[in-house]
């Protein structure tokens, strides 16, 4: 054998010893003694028990109300943890006033399927631009919720009538943001946003009142800010407020509280072509009766006022 093929042999040898090294198996030893495995699950509370069997496992939702700061989008803002007290009573709202009349009307494979899959909640509103934030929605996955701490239903301790406001800001913020979930699936036609094209008003919408963004044919100052808020604020408003509630929105345009030079019947045929386009939305994307659900919605929202 000549000294190449001598060589070439060696190699060849190293190699596979250096293969069979690498491969060795470490000894992984007494699993007992690892550290962490023996560490207890965390216990369940009450609270924990009422969202397992009343959203998470029905619906798939989970809800986050032990505090994390890194579970919200602006850490630099100063916020509050929710009071656990408020934890199941704006659980069983979410439950009565949004999931309940999807669930009727659309079925649950629809609402599962699009339905967000976590809310995290705080307690005390986050503030933007002179603004309050009420909801947050990410990726159609999770929605932050604002603001708990104040949420009060009709058979709550301290509960008072103009609270009704409140829960009402609550239920609207979560009809916003499902249609933001939506819309995302599902584009809303162009149309839409040719209705009050050149109207907008963009970051300018905190500073203009009620009744200025109904003149030029918003149903909220915030609906005036751009084209995706415009139609997930109009359904908002439509099924928190009812069929009556939207016609007597509609009603109360007042002539020459426009910022545009919008007369008071082209606002109304605004808000009406609107609300047109969401149903029409509603039926051909989703197969969804609109107005059906929006009396479901509304009839659930007064029980709890």
């Amino acid at each position: 054998m000549n000294k190449k093929s001598t060589f070439l042999n060696c190699l060849a040898v190293l190699g596979l010893v250096l293969i069979m090294q690498s491969c060795k198996e470490e000894e992984l030893g007494d699993v007992e003694t690892i550290s962490g495995l023996n560490r207890p699950l965390p216990v369940q509370t009450a609270i924990d028990k009422w969202i397992s069997d009343s959203l998470t496992t029905p619906y798939n939702i989970a809800v986050n109300y032990k505090w994390d700061q890194f579970e919200f989008t602006d850490i630099s803002k100063t916020l509050v943890p929710p009071k656990e007290e408020m934890v199941i009573p704006f659980s069983k709202v979410v439950r009565q006033a949004w999931i309940g009349p999807y669930v009727q009307q659309a079925g649950l494979v629809f609402f599962n399927k699009y339905s967000p899959k976590l809310f995290v909640l705080s307690g005390s509103a986050q503030y933007e631009y002179q603004s309050k934030v009420l909801g947050q929605a990410e990726g159609g996955r999770k929605i932050i919720v604002f603001d708990v701490n104040n949420f009060k239903v009709k058979g709550m301790n301290g509960y008072v009538a103009n609270d009704s406001v409140v829960v009402k800001e609550g239920i609207r913020t979560l009809q916003h943001e499902f249609g933001h979930i939506l819309h995302q699936n599902i584009m809303y036609p162009v149309e839409f946003k040719r209705v009050s094209e050149g109207l907008f008003q963009g970051e300018n919408w905190f500073n203009i009142s009620d009744a200025e963004a109904l003149a030029d044919g918003f149903v909220s100052p915030y609906a005036s800010s751009k084209y995706d808020d415009d139609f997930v604020e109009t359904i908002a408003i439509l099924l928190t407020e009812g069929k009556d509630g939207y016609t007597r929105m509609v009603n109360s345009v007042q002539e020459g509280a426009s910022l545009n030079g919008t007369s008071k019947a082209d606002a109304q045929a605004k808000l009406r072509r609107k609300e047109a386009l969401v149903v029409n939305y509603f039926k051909t994307a989703w197969g969804i009766d609109f107005y059906s659900l929006q009396a479901k919605c509304r009839a659930e929202f007064v029980k709890l006022i």
